[in-house]
């Protein structure tokens, strides 16, 4: 297969012209009519750098019946490659007598669910364990916070089948390499158990929540088929290491399982987890995160500044963003987890905080837009160690608490009112979509001095940049504290634990992933480090 890049179209350009490009820059090939096997679309975006003229870009893979001819006379041509192999081969399978022990996997989110998922189909029947309840349960208790303002420490977005990218909108794209091309794996997976096939193309492609909940059944049901097995309501109260090896896990339930190869997925939340790993000694070490507000403007809004006339149109959908401002005190303020047409919604996972993310559905279709607005600090701002980050995010989300009124609103306030240093006592035309409710109040103290200045400072910058970015009714909602995980497990290049053999820690909870498709494919990597580890009797 030959690969053609940067292929642009019009928006509304028909069917047949991207036929009629691929014949005439394989003439460039000297590959006639007929010598066109086929084609498919391997990714499809859209430029949007102009917005009197959008264009639709694509890359696509080209079958011609002479290809090695064609490959000849592609050199010194712009754009066009070879189309790499991107098929996924499995790089062991279990002994057929079976081994001794069976790997453990602790979490399901998307990279426990990856590694569980791998590791069952290499045939090791892994034994996944996860703190929180089943999906659908999980989702009652979710929505129990949401409506009733009633959480579940052990069953919340953040805990739970699925993990936090369940309640999210279910992003697939990042920008970590991937050279193995284990992206392709993951988005496969993700049209079996039933995502659109259009993740497969998209450039920015996304699931959205309710067809998150039924995909991860379905993947659950297939690593059930092949021997594998999930304990839900299963946490790991401790772990046994012996002369710096797993020996084993002991369960919230009173059981001891023995364990030699560990996958620890727990996600960046499980912040007792962290503390009990802390306290056995697993090397750990504190990361830079951010901290900032929820922003939510009229998505129609976001849709005319980003789109123009072309606002509306189906093959564009709901319009996101990026945008970054430094600010003049040296700090960075970024957009985050941007949610077209979404809500957001409560996100805490402890008594007495709260905590704000984003989370849309596949259509993208509510009023608003959303995204984070944080800045990046490090650990020179909260010193103390590796459990320092989470200390300190425990105390902005407990201020969070208290300015919403200790009852799980939110607190809030209109970007207007923020800019000219005054508090909100009521909501404008930007209606909050966050659930149970918010409080208008005054957020300059809802986190650091230095953030809220940045903030103040940025907003003006960025509606130069999308114009009413800083319109007085936006809303911003606190506070957003779980960017990614405050700390990193270090691990060394075989995966396993920089001091504990065995132990494979992995995902976003442990600072090596960000987001659910960079997640998922770190759970890959690890699972493949465990299968060869157990194969060869030896670190991978």
């Amino acid at each position: 297969m030959l690969r053609l890049s940067e292929v642009k179209l019009p928006l509304d350009h028909a069917e047949s012209d991207l036929k009629a490009v691929v014949l005439a820059r394989l003439a460039e090939l000297g590959v006639k009519a007929d010598g066109l096997a086929g084609f498919t679309v391997y990714r499809r975006a859209h430029d949007a750098r102009k917005r009197s003229d959008i264009k639709l870009t694509y890359i696509l893979d080209i079958a011609v019946k002479d290809e090695a001819a064609a490959i000849q006379r592609m050199a010194g041509k712009p754009n066009w490659s070879v189309t790499p192999d991107m098929a996924y081969r499995f790089v062991a399978q279990a002994p057929a007598a079976g081994t001794t022990l069976r790997p453990v996997v602790i979490g399901m989110g998307p990279c426990g669910l990856l590694a569980g998922l791998i590791l069952a189909q290499m045939g090791f029947k892994p034994i996944i364990l996860e703190r929180g309840k089943e999906v659908r349960e999980r989702t009652k208790d979710t929505f129990g916070l949401w409506r009733k303002s009633v959480l579940n420490p052990e069953s919340n977005v953040q805990f739970g089948e699925g993990g936090a990218g369940t309640f999210s909108d279910g992003k697939l794209y990042s920008q970590i390499k991937d050279p193995k091309h284990y992206g392709r794996k993951v988005l496969d997976e993700f049209v079996k158990a039933g995502a659109p096939e259009d993740i497969l193309y998209l450039a920015r492609p996304h699931i959205g929540t309710f067809r998150l909940v039924s995909m991860v059944e379905k993947m659950r049901a297939e690593i059930f088929a092949l021997g594998g097995e999930v304990r839900f309501e299963t946490r790991v109260e401790d772990l046994d290491i012996e002369g710096g090896k797993m020996r084993g896990l002991k369960l919230s339930n009173g059981e001891y399982l023995q364990a030699d190869h560990v996958v620890l997925a727990v996600g960046h939340s499980a912040r007792d987890t962290f503390e009990m790993l802390h306290e056995r000694g697993v090397f750990m070490e504190a990361k830079p995160f951010s901290l900032g507000f929820r922003i939510e403007h009229p998505q129609g809004m976001i849709n005319s500044s980003r789109f123009g006339k072309f606002a509306g149109n189906k093959l564009l959908g709901a319009a996101d963003y990026k945008v970054v401002h430094h600010a003049s005190n040296g700090r960075a303020v970024y957009s985050f987890c941007m949610c077209p047409g979404g809500t957001v919604v409560a996100a805490a996972s402890e008594p007495g905080r709260v905590v704000t993310n984003g989370m849309s559905q596949y259509v993208r279709a509510e009023r608003n837009a959303n995204a984070g607005i944080v800045v990046g600090i490090t650990p020179e701002d909260f010193p103390g160690g590796p459990l320092a980050g989470i200390a300190f995010q425990r105390h902005w989300e407990e201020r969070a608490f208290e300015l919403g009124g200790r009852n799980y609103n939110a607190p809030a306030q209109l970007v207007g009112d923020f800019i000219a240093r005054r508090p909100s006592t009521a909501m404008g035309a930007v209606e909050p979509s966050y659930k149970p409710g918010v409080t208008p109040t005054d957020l300059s103290t809802a986190l650091p001095d230095y953030i809220i200045e940045a903030i103040r400072e940025a907003l003006p910058e960025l509606d130069k940049k999308i114009a009413g970015f800083a319109m007085h009714d936006a809303v911003l909602t606190g506070v957003e504290t779980r960017t990614s995980s405050p700390l990193r497990i270090r691990r060394k290049d075989n995966y396993q634990s920089m001091n504990v053999e065995g132990l494979y820690p992995a995902g976003e909870g442990a600072g090596y992933a960000g987001g659910i498709y960079s997640a998922a494919i770190d759970g890959i990597e690890v699972a493949e480090a465990v299968a060869l580890s157990i194969v060869n009797g030896k670190a991978a």
